[in-house]
């Protein structure tokens, strides 16, 4: 088990690897930034001394050397890096330090804020709105699938197909479109439900407060085609787990029909659904940038999208950076949770 964890964090090592350089190329690698650091006011002094601290002034390669350096956990600094950079970690050494530091994901061009602090905030809005989708997905999807198989070719499961079919083929951003102008508009006066809102409302006093009504409408939008994609792997899983011999032998012991499809039948059927609920819990990731910014949710999304919107290319390039990590963990888990729930997989 350990060895196998072992090679898929390498391997996910290399991914990231890979999503790194290409993030430098897209943003990075053409243009020259510092214009739009030192904004309409500077002068050819000021914009030099922007260069130098970007090290604009250096070669593609060398630039991509030290963006890797500086987005490394474990790197080498200057004590005058780390000072200004603000790092921080453990530093071994004299004047170039060993550092086992966090990430650092430079400064936002247009709030001069570090990158890492504004993507940490934005993070966990991000997190709640996928987990609350997913969420919404597997205790729906799950019944909705078996018991699509379980009456099969009947009304209950023709309706159960039709609707996967619709929600798989309807786009998330034409959904969300849809739904904040019916219950956050048209319908707000029954539902109580706003168009825009974040995970939290700031107080009198200038406090956060949690707020999970704004929840509902981007949670519910941005689960529809997990949902759906669950209800027919289900399905699928469970009519080809019904039809083999251990379940005409449970039958046959005397077992009631809920122990075998619940307990025998769908734990039996859950690969292609654990495959589904990790491997979209990493696309939600990505699916919710369009939906955050449609219902104003405060997450990674809506600040990327804005980043976009002002050419604030580090904040952009932290933010694919994250996703890109959180994808490549989320499938580590998936792996690891294979053998736990199927006892027939075996992992070396």
């Amino acid at each position: 088990m350990l060895t196998f964890i072992l090679r898929r964090f390498l391997y996910g090592l290399l991914v990231l690897l890979g999503v790194v350089l290409l993030v430098f190329v897209l943003f990075q690698g053409f243009g020259d930034p510092s214009r739009l650091v030192m904004g309409q006011t500077g002068d050819a002094k000021t914009q030099e001394n922007i260069r130098r601290e970007l090290y604009l002034d250096q070669p593609k390669w060398k630039q991509a050397v030290f963006y890797l350096n500086d987005i490394s956990p474990v790197s080498f600094h200057s004590a005058e890096e780390i000072r200004k950079k603000e790092l921080t970690g453990f530093f071994i050494g004299g004047q170039t330090k060993l550092a086992i530091k966090l990430p650092y994901l430079r400064k936002s061009y247009q709030s001069k804020k570090s990158v890492g602090s504004i993507l940490m905030e934005a993070l966990p809005g991000t997190l709640l709105l996928a987990f609350s989708a997913m969420l919404i997905a597997v205790l729906v999807g799950i019944p909705l699938g078996v018991l699509a198989a379980v009456k099969q070719n009947s009304w209950m499961d023709t309706s159960a197909v039709f609707a996967s079919i619709v929600g798989i083929s309807a786009p998330s951003f034409f959904m969300a479109i849809i739904i904040a102008y019916l219950f956050g508009f048209v319908w707000t006066n029954w539902t109580g439900l706003h168009i825009t809102g974040s995970w939290f409302d700031i107080d009198f006093n200038g406090n956060k407060r949690l707020t999970l009504q704004n929840l509902i409408l981007p949670a519910f939008t941005l689960g529809i085609r997990p949902l759906a994609i669950i209800t027919q792997l289900t399905r699928s899983a469970m009519l080809d787990v019904l039809d083999q011999d251990y379940i005409r032998t449970a039958y046959a012991k005397g077992l009631s029909r809920r122990t075998v499809i619940w307990k025998h039948g769908l734990r039996n059927a859950l690969n292609p659904v654990i495959t589904a609920i990790t491997g979209w819990f990493a696309e939600l990731l990505a699916g919710a940038f369009f939906i955050e910014w449609i219902f104003g949710w405060k997450g990674i999304g809506k600040v990327t999208v804005d980043a976009l919107e002002k050419l604030d290319f580090p904040v952009v390039m932290g933010s694919v950076l994250i996703s890109a990590t959180f994808f490549i963990l989320v499938n580590i888990l998936a792996d690891i949770l294979y053998g736990i729930v199927d006892p027939r997989v075996r992992i070396r």
